[in-house]
C-alpha cells in the first residue's frame, strides 16, 4: 500500500487554508501549524478579485463568500481640495456589467476557510511559532518550534506565514507607509456609493479610504466598511499621542463626509497599524520547501492583489503537485506557472505605490493632472479594469 505523502503548512492564513483544503481533497497528510493559540486573521478589509472567486468557486466556497461580502464594482478617487477626479476605475470595462469585486472582511474569508479546512479533517495545531525547518535526508523536512518542541519529518513543508515569516533569510525593503485599518459600519443615507471603493488624496503624503465589506463578525449588524488611513510608520508614536480627536480633525479636513465614520473609533486600539515590505523571492521552491502567498512575494496593498495571489498560489501548487510524481519537479513546474504574473503585478505596485503613498512632491502632480485624465480615456479604462482586476497575463491559464 503506497504511504499517503505528509505536508505540513506553516500559517493559517488564506494562503495555507486554501492549501490545506486543496491538498487534503488530493490525498496527502496535512498538518496545519498556526503561531497564535486560537487560529485567527489579522486586519480589516480586503477585495477579492475574479480570479481569488474562480479559485474560491473550484473549492466550492464562492457562494459563501459572496453572501458574506460586498460587490464592488467601481474604485474611485478625488484628489483633496480640488475635487480633481484622479482614480476612477470600472468593472464594466472588462465587457459586462456582472464583472466585479467582493469587498470583505478579512475574518469572513477566515472563517470560510476554515470551516472547510476542518470539514476536510485537516489538523490545525496552534500555539506553534515556527522557527526553523531544517532538511532532512531524503529531501524531507522536520520544523522546530519556538517553545522548544518539533515536528516532522514531513515530504513537504509550505511556507505561508506571511512578510514576516522566520522561514525567510530577509523581510525585503520596509516602505515608509503603512496604513491605520479599522472597520466602521456605513450609514443609510447615500454618502458613500453603495459598491465602490472611495478614497480622498492629499498629495501622497495623505489617503483616507472606504471600502464595502458586508458582514463583519463580532460587530453590530448592518453594512460595514473596512476605512483606512495612511500613515508614516515613524509617525505612529506621534499620532498615538497627538490623540484620537486631532486625527477626526484631519480625516474632517481631507473627506468632510468621513469624519462621522472615524467617529465610530472611540479606543486608538480599534484601529491596527499595519507597515509594508517590498520583496520578491527570486526561486520560492527548495529541497522539501515551498514558499507562497506573501512569503513568496511582499507589497504594498495598492493593487489589493494579496489575498488573489494567495488563492492562485494554492491552486497552482496543488495543481502542479498533482500533475508531477516527482516532488522538485513539481515545485519547480508551480514556480514556472505563476512566475510572471507574480513578477508583473510586483513590477506594478512598485511603480504605483510612490504616486500613492510617499514623500515625492512631484508625482502625485503628474496622477492628478496627467494620469487622471488620460485613465478616463477608453483604452485605458479597460487596461485599468484588468490590472486592478488581477487579469493581467491570464492567471488561470495553465492552472487547471
Amino acid at each position: 500500500m503506497t504511504r499517503a505523502r505528509s505536508v505540513a503548512i506553516a500559517g493559517a492564513g488564506v494562503a495555507g487554508l486554501a492549501s490545506a483544503i486543496l491538498l487534503s481533497r488530493a490525498g496527502w497528510r496535512v498538518t496545519v501549524f498556526e503561531r497564535f493559540e486560537r487560529a485567527r486573521p489579522v486586519g480589516s478589509g480586503l477585495i477579492l478579485q475574479p480570479p481569488g472567486m474562480a479559485v474560491l468557486d473550484a473549492l466550492g466556497l464562492g457562494d459563501r463568500v459572496r453572501e458574506k461580502g460586498a460587490p464592488i464594482r467601481r474604485l474611485f478617487g478625488k484628489s483633496a481640495g480640488s475635487d480633481r477626479v484622479v482614480l476612477d476605475v470600472r468593472y464594466s470595462a472588462l465587457g459586462g456589467e456582472g464583472a466585479h469585486g467582493v469587498g470583505l472582511h478579512r475574518a469572513s474569508l477566515f472563517d470560510v476557510l476554515h470551516g472547510a479546512a476542518l470539514e476536510e479533517q485537516v489538523v490545525i495545531e496552534t500555539g506553534k511559532a515556527v522557527l526553523a525547518c531544517p532538511p532532512l535526508s531524503g529531501g524531507r523536512r522536520e520544523l522546530h518550534f519556538a517553545d522548544g518542541a518539533s515536528a516532522g519529518p514531513f515530504d513537504l513543508v509550505i511556507d505561508a506565514l506571511g512578510s514576516r515569516s522566520a522561514l525567510l533569510s530577509s523581510p525585503g525593503r520596509l516602505l515608509d507607509y503603512g496604513a491605520l485599518w479599522g472597520t466602521v459600519l456605513l450609514p443609510d443615507r447615500a454618502d458613500f456609493q453603495q459598491a465602490a471603493l472611495e478614497q480622498r488624496y492629499l498629495g501622497a503624503r495623505r489617503m483616507v479610504g472606504v471600502l464595502p465589506i458586508g458582514d463583519a463578525p463580532d460587530a453590530a449588524r448592518g453594512r460595514h466598511a473596512a476605512f483606512f488611513w495612511s500613515l508614516r510608520h515613524d509617525r505612529y508614536d506621534a499620532w498615538l499621542q497627538d490623540g484620537l480627536d486631532a486625527w477626526k480633525a484631519e480625516v474632517q479636513a481631507l473627506w468632510p463626509l468621513a469624519r462621522h465614520l472615524a467617529s465610530q473609533f472611540a479606543d486608538p486600539a480599534a484601529l491596527t497599524f499595519a507597515r509594508y515590505a517590498h520583496r520578491t523571492i527570486a526561486n520560492p521552491a527548495e529541497a522539501g520547501l515551498i514558499h507562497i502567498g506573501d512569503a513568496w512575494r511582499a507589497t504594498s496593498p495598492q493593487l489589493g492583489q494579496g489575498a488573489n495571489m494567495a488563492l492562485l498560489d494554492a491552486y497552482a501548487l496543488a495543481g502542479a503537485l498533482r500533475d508531477r510524481a516527482d516532488l522538485g519537479e513539481a515545485l519547480a513546474a508551480f514556480v514556472r506557472r505563476r512566475r510572471r504574473h507574480v513578477l508583473l503585478y510586483q513590477a506594478m505596485s512598485w511603480l504605483f505605490t510612490p504616486f500613492y503613498q510617499s514623500d515625492n512632491r512631484v508625482l502625485p502632480l503628474l496622477r492628478d493632472r496627467i494620469a487622471g485624465p488620460l485613465a478616463r480615456l477608453p483604452p485605458a479604462q479597460r487596461f485599468l479594469a484588468v490590472l486592478v482586476s488581477g487579469q493581467l497575463r491570464g492567471p488561470l491559464r495553465g492552472l487547471e
